[in-house]
């Protein structure tokens, strides 16, 4: 995980994605896809960084904040603006992807 992601937990989640755009990750350490999904993230935080947060959530530490947003498979991403989602993946996604749903939030 690089400097530009966020690990967040049952205690500070709702607190970090309560302003602005937040793209947070749900994800597992033992997860495969997930761990094909983590540099991604890690690029799409540098490149989004003044516009947006980046986070992770592991659901083995957190499940209840998983099942609180849904998540059913991992890696989910989800996109927030002002504690709202808006937009959910499910499985890896382009940098692309997740950057153009970012700059949608925005809008």
């Amino acid at each position: 995980m690089s400097d530009y992601v966020k690990e967040l937990t049952d205690k500070d989640f709702d607190a970090a994605i309560s302003k602005g755009v937040t793209l947070v990750d749900f994800w597992a350490p033992w997860c495969g896809p997930c761990r094909m999904q983590g540099p991604i993230i890690d690029q799409v935080a540098q490149q989004t960084q003044g516009k947006a947060k980046v986070a992770k959530v592991n659901i083995d530490t957190a499940p209840v904040l998983a099942a609180q947003h849904g998540v059913q498979s991992i890696p989910t991403m989800i996109v927030f603006k002002d504690g709202k989602p808006l937009k959910q993946f499910v499985g890896v996604r382009s940098g692309e992807d997740l950057i153009n749903a970012i700059d949608q939030a925005q809008n």
